[in-house]
């Protein structure tokens, strides 16, 4: 069947994290967890495309919001990824100078305080979800948001996601999400995170 959803490739070798995501944990999250998410979505819309029934495709938008949203938000969090400089091995957790600092110091006064602030409200999330640094359309002001579950952001665009879903950091870090939220800023790729904040402030969302 043509246009299938597929698992995108990564854009680093598994182990290209470490030591602040362990390979074991990115091999597993890409290749069973997001696998999961793109299999029981092409099921879900291959079955919507086949019924015609308002019932049956009413029943189907659940496993479509949560199976599409895992494949969106997951889809974004590996680009929004990359090997930290600090490591020496690329250019993870390196906010350089150019539009997209200017406009988070702006809005948040210290790059110390803007990981503090969106740590905060990503912690408080009760179960699973996503934390989000996205772009407000109307205001065209960069704002701290969560969403439950696999809910894709839509009322920001987005340019920083964070997963905070158990599978995301358990198996490094246990059940201390902070640990896991302090590690990520080595490796958040800030690079792509100015790419999606001058494309949202153009209009040319990149998806």
């Amino acid at each position: 069947m043509s246009g299938q959803h597929t698992l995108p490739d990564l854009p680093y070798p598994y182990d290209a994290l470490e030591p602040y995501i362990s390979r074991q944990i990115m091999e597993l999250h890409h290749k069973k967890h997001h696998q999961t998410y793109v299999n029981a979505l092409n099921a879900a819309e291959q079955a919507y495309a086949k019924t015609s029934s308002p019932r049956e495709r009413i029943a189907l938008q659940s496993a479509l919001k949560f199976n599409g949203g895992g494949h969106i938000n997951h889809s974004l969090f590996w680009k929004n990824l990359a090997p930290s400089a600090s490591e020496k091995k690329g250019n993870g957790g390196v906010l350089k100078d150019g539009p997209f600092k200017t406009a988070l110091l702006e809005t948040f006064g210290t790059f110390d305080k803007f990981k503090k602030e969106f740590n905060t409200l990503t912690a408080s999330i009760q179960g699973s979800g996503w934390g989000w640094l996205g772009l407000n359309p109307q205001t065209k002001r960069l704002e701290l948001t969560t969403t439950a579950n696999q809910d894709p952001l839509l009322t920001h665009i987005p340019i920083i996601g964070v997963d905070i879903w158990e599978h995301a950091f358990y198996l490094q870090y246990l059940n201390v999400k902070v640990d896991y939220l302090n590690a990520i800023w080595n490796v958040i790729n800030f690079d792509e995170a100015e790419e999606r904040y001058l494309a949202a402030l153009s209009g040319n969302v990149k998806l």
